[in-house]
């Protein structure tokens, strides 16, 4: 359960402001089929964090020791200060498809993903945890829980959430995470 919790909040504090969240307006500005772009998201979010959150997992189990967990909790520290820097979408997302809205959404999302920090999060969690099904479902439920309400409000979500704030509370939060993993493998905290 710790694996599902702290996937979905990770992810979804992380994904406030990201790229693929501002990738989720444009289409819901583009297109009138917002449960098409809601499908396209949960499909493409399950495909690329099932396979993070398994090279997470078996990363992890190849690489044990006291050495990959530091390597862990400096990730999730540097996913910290990642976090504090805002996400801009590329002139060339914002082009409309010749798709439908599923599969540009699909498609696009899948692609903009990869190596995005939500994704490097999901390759910690699923090294963290070592349950790729906990983490994935965290880590989708967290996407959709940041883009269904950005595909449904479209532009007008950016004038009422303060990204800043939010930005600094994932970016607190991966902090928090990062130093506990420290302070586990340290043996300064006995969990």
């Amino acid at each position: 359960m710790d694996a599902l919790l702290t996937s979905t909040a990770v992810v979804a504090l992380a994904e406030i402001g990201d790229k693929t969240q501002l990738l989720a307006i444009v289409l819901a500005t583009r297109f009138s089929k917002p449960l098409a772009i809601i499908a396209g998201i949960l499909a493409a979010t399950l495909a690329n964090h099932f396979l993070a959150a398994l090279v997470g997992s078996q990363v992890a189990s190849i690489l044990e020791g006291d050495w990959f967990r530091y390597l862990i909790a400096f990730s999730f520290i540097a996913m910290a200060a990642w976090t504090l820097i805002p996400d801009k979408l590329d002139d060339d997302e914002q082009k409309p498809s010749r798709f439908g809205a599923f599969v540009t959404t699909l498609i696009a999302f899948f692609l903009v993903e990869m190596g995005d920090k939500t994704q490097v999060a999901t390759v910690a969690l699923g090294a963290r945890f070592h349950d790729v099904i906990m983490v994935t479902l965290g880590t989708t439920l967290g996407m959709m829980l940041a883009n269904v309400p950005a595909v449904l409000l479209g532009n007008s979500v950016l004038k009422v959430v303060p990204l800043s704030v939010v930005r600094y509370t994932a970016a607190g939060l991966f902090l928090i995470l990062g130093l506990w993993v420290l302070a586990q493998t340290a043996g300064w905290l006995k969990v």
